[in-house]
Order: C-alpha cells, then structure tokens, then sequence
C-alpha cells in the first residue's frame, strides 16, 4: 500500500532527520524532493503545491530552525500535513437515532460498489452489531442482483430484491419500508452505475435520495485509477451531494493519488478503505494512522484492533495453562498462526509495526509457509503433535511424504517449535531467556 510513495518520502525525510541542525537551503530542497515524490504518486498538482508551501512554512519556522533536532521536527510536521490532507481526524456513518439508518452507495461501473456495499454490511454487523438489510437497485448491469445476494449472505445481511425488472427507484422505497417494517439498524442501498457520469444516472439517485431520505450518500472509487477516481469524486460533487468516499482496491495501490487528493480537491472524507479481496478486509478510514504509515512510523492502533478482533479470552486462558504445565504442543502452535493469519496479509501487518516497514521494504513474505507448516503439522498423529521428540526416522520420512515436503522441513519445524517451546516455558517461569543463545542454535 502506497510502497512507492512511502519508500521516496521516507528517503528523503531519513536524510533531514538525521541532520542536526538545519538551514532554510536544506528544508527547500527536503520539499523538492518531497513535491516530485508526490506528483509522481500521482497526487494533484493543486494539492501538492499546497501542502509542500504549508509544510515550509511550519518548517521554516521559529519551532524548527534552530532548534535542538529539527530533522525530527520536520517529520513530525509532514506527518501533520498529510493527515490534514486525507482529512484530519475522520469520521463515521451519521447513525439516525431512528432506525433504520439508510445509506446510499453510489460511483461507476467497476469501482467496486456492489462487494464494497456487502464490506460495509459486515463492517457494521461485526463493529456495530448492527442488524443490517442490502437493498438490489443496480437492475441494468448483467448478474448485478444475483451478485449482491451471494455476498449479501457471506456477510449476514438480509437482501431485498425484486430482481431486474422493477425500476429502481419504487425498489428503493420499498426496501425502506421493509427494513423500517423489520425493524433493521441499517439499509444499504446499492445502485445502478454508469461507466461515465450521465444525467440518467444523475436523475436516478436524485430520486432515489427523494425516496428515501438517506443520511449518508457514499461516492465508492477506485484507489488504482488515482486522478481519474478524483476526477469521478469532482464530476460527483458537483451534481450529487455525497458525504463521504469509500476507496476500493487501496491495498493495490503503490502511489496513493487518490487518497491523497480527494478530500482537498471535494471537501469531502474519506471514511472506508477496502483493503483486500475478501469481505473482512475492509476498515475505518484513519488519515493519521494513514500517514503513519506512509512515512514508515507503524499503525500501532490498527494492528491492536485487529488482535481484539481475533482474541478469544477462553483460548487464551487455556494457552496460559498449558503453558504453566509445561503441555504446550505442536495442535496448540498451530493454533496460534491460524490467530496471526486472521490478522490479515502478514506483509501487512509488518508495515503497522514502527520501525520494522523499513527494514522489511522490498523482502517479499512468503504467505505459503503459513500453509507448508501446517501440512507438516497435519500430517502428524495426534501422538506425535502432543510429544514432537517421538518424530525420529521414519516418522519424519512418513510426515515429509504426507505433507508434500521433505525430511529436512520436517526436522526445521520441529527444531523452531522445540526453541519456541524453550523459550515460552522461561518466560512463564518468570525467567529472561537468553535471545542470543537461540539465535545462534537456530543458524
């Protein structure tokens, strides 16, 4: 996500930081660097001539120049300005105190609405538990409907439909009166879109916003189009009044165009970000965690909630006992990297931690180890998983056969879990292991 807008901005800022003073030539040339970073991230070039004077204004200020450690200080005010710029603070859905909430999900054909209205149907039954209705307006585009109804129930939200041959407009009052009948804490009304901005297209969510009062309007776009999905934003904006933006596709998006520019070239947030193929990977938008990590900081909070999600107090509670008794086994491992697989793409969540993005940047994680250890780990008796020093000779052969690998992975795995074992029996006896001992044992 935006590896090769952050890799260029952190370039440049690593050699600001570690200067220990600064003159008004070195600030102007950090924002040259920073300008072309930015425009070729595709950002607006509007937008970037905005935020570098914003930015060397601040840093050529009495706060910076001169102080004890500007670089530093430098950092912090860029980090500052990019989250003003994708929209401070954030915010969420208007949530009606009158149930149901009615939200409109607008954009173009291929944006991605339709799999982005079904994410935020999840998003708000998981975070909100909120009951929650799809309603099937888009009639024109081919399987449209059948598409909605098939993720609709992936992600446990009702779907209202009456298939292709109603206009959208009389479905979309229907489905209001439904979901109020119903008693729904939220409708999600999916509509038709174009593949350009029309006056059908226009007049049709006009009328539907009249039917039905929403009280969120979200405009979806794709993130990988950059300023063709701020030009989409603009066109909107002018004839729609949406309140916020959905970006889809960001976790393929390398330069960040778009994020980095829709909310100053329409005034209007973004407040979802889809980062991934699968339902669950969609999330809150925060800019300041967003910046963050753009400038190689970490999302600590992000990866936080993410570990909340997957926890199980009553997983964790028996862990902690089978630990204490020293009965912790290879089923128990395997375990906890199904936890740290529902987390999301490990590359992922490398990057939420500080520091590490940087020194990871560029090594590719290999997610089918994940599915290589656990192959290994399957094709185990349960005998062999609860007591790993059983697996000898032909055990090993018999386990290499069984999961597609070979004698040496087998023996490699066995070796870490024994380490790891090691180590987590010292910590629970209250005792510092020696880190460096391991390490050399594990060459």
């Amino acid at each position: 996500m935006f590896d090769s807008l952050a890799d260029k901005l952190q370039a440049t800022l690593a050699d600001v930081r570690g200067r220990g003073t600064l003159t008004e030539q070195d600030v102007t040339a950090a924002m040259r660097e920073v300008r072309l970073a930015l425009l070729e991230a595709d950002v607006n070039f509007k937008v970037v001539k905005s935020f570098t004077e914003a930015v060397k204004t601040r840093a050529l200020g009495a706060d910076v120049i001169g102080q004890l450690n500007p670089g530093q200080q430098v950092v912090k005010i860029v980090a500052d300005e990019l989250t003003e710029l994708m929209g401070g603070s954030g915010r969420e859905l208007a949530f009606s105190p009158r149930p149901p909430t009615v939200v409109v999900m607008a954009g173009l054909q291929g944006s991605g609405k339709t799999t982005a209205a079904a994410k935020l149907a999840r998003y708000l039954r998981e975070q909100h538990g909120s009951s929650v209705a799809l309603a099937a307006c888009d009639v024109y585009r081919p399987a449209a409907v059948e598409q909605l109804v098939k993720v609709g129930a992936q992600a446990g939200a009702d779907v209202y439909e009456q298939g292709t041959g109603e206009d959208p407009v009389k479905i979309a009052a229907w489905a209001r009166d439904r979901a109020t009948a119903e008693g729904k804490d939220v409708l999600i009304i999916d509509t038709s879109g174009r593949l350009h901005i029309d006056q059908e297209l226009m007049a049709e969510l006009a009328n539907i916003k009249k039917v039905t009062s929403p009280h969120d309007i979200l405009l979806v776009v794709d993130a990988m189009t950059g300023q063709d999905a701020v030009a989409v934003a603009e066109e909107f904006a002018e004839v729609v009044q949406f309140d916020g933006v959905v970006l889809t596709k960001l976790d393929g998006d390398a330069r960040g165009g778009a994020a980095l520019s829709v909310k100053a070239i329409t005034g209007k947030p973004i407040l979802f970000a889809s980062t991934g193929e699968k339902l669950d990977q969609f999330e809150r938008f925060h800019p300041d965690r967003m910046a963050q990590r753009i400038l190689g900081m970490g999302d600590v909070m992000t990866l936080i909630e993410k570990a909340q999600d997957a926890y199980d107090e009553d997983q964790a509670a028996e862990l902690e006992r089978k630990l204490r008794k020293q009965q912790f086994g290879l089923d128990d491992f395997l375990e906890q990297l199904r936890q740290v697989r529902r987390l999301g793409p490990l590359q992922s969540l490398l990057g939420m931690i500080p520091g590490l993005g940087n020194e990871l940047r560029g090594a590719k994680v290999d997610e089918r180890e994940f599915d290589r250890v656990q192959a290994i780990i399957l094709s185990m008796t349960p005998e062999e998983r609860r007591h790993p020093e059983l697996i000898k000779g032909s055990r090993r052969l018999r386990i290499a056969r069984g999961s597609g690998t070979n004698v040496q992975a087998v023996k490699q795995l066995i070796k870490q879990f024994e380490q790891m074992r090691k180590v987590m029996r010292q910590v629970a006896q209250g005792r510092m292991p020696d880190l460096g001992a391991l390490m050399r044992q594990s060459r």
